[in-house]
């Protein structure tokens, strides 16, 4: 009596077959959603990952409890840690957008003001392309529309939070904004006056000089103020800017006791 024995190769393919539908089976049960997830629970889990510095983990749960607990205060307090997470992970556009929802859904909220230093803090530190970090661009001629967005954020912090933890720092980091913007609009000025549009120049000029009053480049600004009303002869604006410049670097009174004097930002 003969005895039907399959082909070994059968034999081997039917127990990969075997192995793969049992490895299904435990994936789809792992994906599976946990009915005793709490917006209580998932917090804890995704703030103890974000407290251990594991980034991704915590995203995904806080995005986990935002999406099936939308309503509950725990997703409100996730998408104000969401901002912090994507921010430290380095996703800037998803932390952005995700400051940008917080403050147009929660404008009252007390922790508002961290969500519009994050959005300063994102777009300060954005790093020069591979291109100008190689070849030491000159930042000053390039067009800061990052660092403007980031000034006007950390202004927001200064002007609408002045008690806020964030404030002191955020008023640094406009200094060196302030600087920076007020470089790049006397580059634009004396590229004006290089080309003998002298109104273009001066309007330039002015406007550093007025939005950026202490920062250094001023100084030329003046210089390129003064000129652009000789040159559109208009003595009685060149004579008054001169008096402003004499008072502010010729004079008696000390530079340094004239930059405190002028106190180009006010928190109060």
């Amino acid at each position: 009596m003969s005895v039907f024995r399959p082909a070994r190769g059968a034999v081997l393919a039917l127990c990969i077959a075997l192995l793969a539908f049992n490895f299904a089976g435990c994936h789809s049960r792992r994906d599976r959603p946990n009915l005793k997830e709490t917006p209580a629970t998932l917090y804890k889990k995704a703030h103890k990952a974000m407290d251990a510095y594991d980034f991704n983990t915590a995203i995904k749960t806080y995005e986990r409890l935002t999406a099936s607990f939308p309503f509950t205060d725990e997703a409100k307090q996730a998408r104000l840690d969401l901002i912090y997470v994507y921010y430290r992970s380095g996703e800037g556009e998803s932390a952005t957008d995700a400051a940008d929802t917080f403050i147009r859904e929660n404008p009252t909220h007390p922790r508002v003001d961290y969500a519009w230093y994050v959005k300063g803090l994102v777009d300060f530190e954005r790093q020069p392309n591979a291109i100008e970090s190689l070849f030491h661009a000159d930042l000053s001629k390039r067009p800061p529309s990052q660092a403007r967005k980031s000034f006007a954020a950390f202004k927001t912090v200064v002007e609408q939070y002045p008690k806020s933890e964030y404030a002191p720092d955020a008023l640094q980091r406009m200094v060196y904004l302030r600087d920076r913007l007020a470089s790049y609009e006397v580059h634009v000025a004396a590229f004006y006056f290089k080309r003998n549009a002298f109104v273009a120049a001066a309007q330039r000029a002015r406007a550093a000089i007025e939005q950026y009053d202490g920062a250094p480049a001023t100084r030329q600004g003046l210089e390129i103020l003064i000129a652009s009303y000789d040159r559109l002869n208009l003595p009685k604006l060149a004579e008054q800017s001169r008096e402003v410049y004499q008072l502010n670097y010729n004079a008696t009174v000390p530079i340094a006791q004239a930059e405190v004097k002028k106190a180009w930002w006010k928190l109060w």
